[in-house]
C-alpha cells in the first residue's frame, strides 16, 4: 500500500493511553499497539511525527477548576506530555524503530530541545519524532502545537486520531440520527460550528492549507488506508479559498 501522504503528523490525545478499567494512566499494552500503528506507517514509507496530549495525567483546565493557577496548571500539563512521549518513544524503539523526543522547552538529560533544522534532519534519517511540551507556552493546546509543528516540518497531513471514526453532524452517542461526514472544507466546518481542533490550531491549518484527517486510531487498517488515500474517517481540507491575513 503506497501512501498519498508521505510526511504524516499524528495528533494523539493523552487519554488514548489511559486504561479506565484498571486506572492505569499509561497502559503498556495500549502504548505497544500505538507503536505497532506507527510501524505500519513507516512500513508504507511515511515520515512520522507525533504530538501527544497529557490529559491522561493532568490537564490545565481541570486544575484551574480545582483552584490551581491556569498557567501553572498548563505547565504541569506540558510536563505530562513529556512523560507520555517518553513512554511512546520506548515502545517505538522496542518495535525496532529509532525515535527522538523533542521538547518545546529544555529538559536536559531526558529529551532534546526542539530545533527546527534538527527535527527535519531526524525525519530525513528515518527517525520517528515526538514533539512534547506543547508550544512551550501556557494557554495553548496540543492541537495548536500539532498545527504549528506540522507547518514547520512540512507535513502533508495531520491525522487527528481519536476513538471515534470521524466527524458527525451531532454526538452519535447522544443522537441516533447523527450522520458521519466524509469530507468537509474548512469553511464548512466553521459554518457548522464543528470543533475539529481548537480555534488557533484550526486557523493555522486553514491559512497554510494543511489537511486534517479525523479517524478512529485503533480501528483495524483505518490509519493505513486513510494515509493511502482511502475513504476512511473525515477529511477536512482547503477546497475553499484560504483566508487572507494581515
Amino acid at each position: 500500500m503506497s501512501p498519498k501522504y508521505h510526511r504524516v503528523l499524528l495528533k494523539l490525545s493523552g487519554e488514548v493511553l489511559l486504561n479506565r478499567a484498571s486506572g492505569q494512566c499509561i497502559d503498556p499494552e495500549i502504548v505497544a499497539r500505538m507503536a505497532a500503528k506507527v510501524k505500519a506507517l513507516k512500513g508504507m514509507g511515511c515520515d512520522v511525527a507525533i504530538v501527544l496530549g497529557g490529559g491522561n495525567i493532568f490537564r490545565g483546565a481541570t486544575g484551574e477548576a480545582l483552584g490551581i493557577d491556569r498557567c501553572a496548571g498548563d505547565y504541569m500539563g506540558m510536563l505530562a506530555t513529556i512523560i507520555n512521549a517518553l513512554a511512546l518513544q520506548n515502545a517505538i524503539e522496542k518495535a525496532g524503530m529509532p525515535a527522538r523526543v523533542m521538547t518545546a522547552f529544555p529538559c536536559q538529560g531526558v529529551a532534546e530541545p526542539f530545533i527546527h533544522r534538527r527535527a527535519l534532519r531526524h525525519l530525513e534519517k528515518g527517525r520517528v519524532v515526538l514533539f512534547a511540551a506543547g508550544t512551550g507556552n501556557p494557554l495553548f493546546s496540543t492541537d495548536t502545537c500539532a498545527a504549528l509543528r506540522a507547518r514547520e516540518i512540512g507535513a502533508d497531513v495531520i491525522v487527528k486520531a481519536t476513538k471515534v471514526d470521524g466527524i458527525y453532524t451531532a454526538d452519535p452517542k447522544k443522537d441516533a440520527s447523527a450522520k458521519k461526514l466524509e469530507h468537509l472544507t474548512y469553511g464548512e466546518a466553521l459554518a457548522r460550528g464543528l470543533r475539529v481542533m481548537d480555534a488557533a490550531a484550526f486557523a493555522l491549518c486553514q491559512e497554510h492549507q494543511i489537511p486534517i484527517l479525523v479517524l478512529d486510531f485503533f480501528a483495524e487498517g483505518a490509519l493505513e488506508s486513510a494515509v493511502a488515500g482511502g475513504k476512511v474517517g473525515t477529511l477536512v481540507d482547503g477546497a475553499d479559498p484560504p483566508p487572507v491575513f494581515g
